[in-house]
């Protein structure tokens, strides 16, 4: 119990002393400027980084169920024996690691859309980063699922289980242990791929932030506070995914 006590301890020591040494850096980072540092001069902007803060919430949310949902259809259709399918999966998800993410919003935005004649930049800026993840996701499907070995699905046609009792009972508790994890880290990559969606002036905390600096010209002030901002949605998120891998890993 002393040692557990005192590698506890330890841990917790080290952990402060490492937040110390990054803040430290980022008050000889702010030190360093011409200007007066200070927040006040956004407290004009509260409502439209508010705003932003809420949009890009909102947006991550759809992209990672949509991408969720496509990237489950892309596991089936990889699944399929029809080899145009495995195929089409496979050139579509070598088409997405190839591209980077701002340059499929921007030509989801201004050449997939208006082929369409469709001219919401937002929406198919939403849709680029559904798109974008869809692969990732699919391939989070595909360890997830693989994780089943033969000799339980041998043990569930031995003892006769329905489709229902398979998925109900062995098959979704284990997909969504091994699931939940990688869902949470995709989702952190989705908020903060959010920020590119600045380029069509959607509203996301990027945006918002940019908007304040060109009016107040407070650049130093601007930038942390982004920063900041961004942190506070995603250390709690990778927080949560430790808490989660560590307890059903019990």
């Amino acid at each position: 119990m002393n040692s557990t006590l005192t590698s506890k301890l330890k841990d917790y020591f080290a952990y402060s002393l490492a937040i110390l040494t990054v803040l430290f850096f980022i008050l000889y980072i702010v030190q360093r400027q011409s200007s007066d540092f200070s927040f006040e001069v956004f407290a004009d902007y509260q409502f439209l980084v508010v705003q932003g803060i809420r949009n890009t919430i909102l947006v991550s949310v759809i992209s990672l169920f949509g991408s969720m949902i496509i990237g489950f259809l892309f596991y089936l259709l990889q699944k399929s024996k029809v080899r145009y399918f495995n195929a089409l999966i496979d050139v579509f998800t070598e088409i997405i690691y190839g591209t980077p993410l701002l340059v499929l919003i921007i030509v989801m935005a201004f050449l997939i859309g208006p082929a369409f004649n469709t001219y919401r930049r937002n929406l198919m800026g939403v849709l680029a980063l559904i798109v974008y993840m869809s692969p990732y996701m699919k391939n989070v499907f595909k360890s997830a699922f693989s994780s089943i070995s033969e000799e339980q699905y041998m043990a569930m046609d031995l003892f006769g289980f329905t489709s229902f009792q398979r998925y109900r009972y062995i098959i979704i508790p284990q997909v969504i242990r091994i699931l939940m994890p990688p869902m949470m880290n995709n989702f952190s990559l989705i908020i903060k791929g959010s920020a590119l969606l600045n380029v069509l002036s959607y509203n996301e905390i990027f945006f918002a932030i940019k908007i304040a600096q060109s009016r107040t010209f407070a650049f130093v002030e601007g930038y942390i506070l982004m920063w900041i901002l961004y942190l506070i949605i995603t250390i709690p998120l990778s927080q949560l995914t430790k808490f989660v891998e560590r307890k059903w890993s019990l």
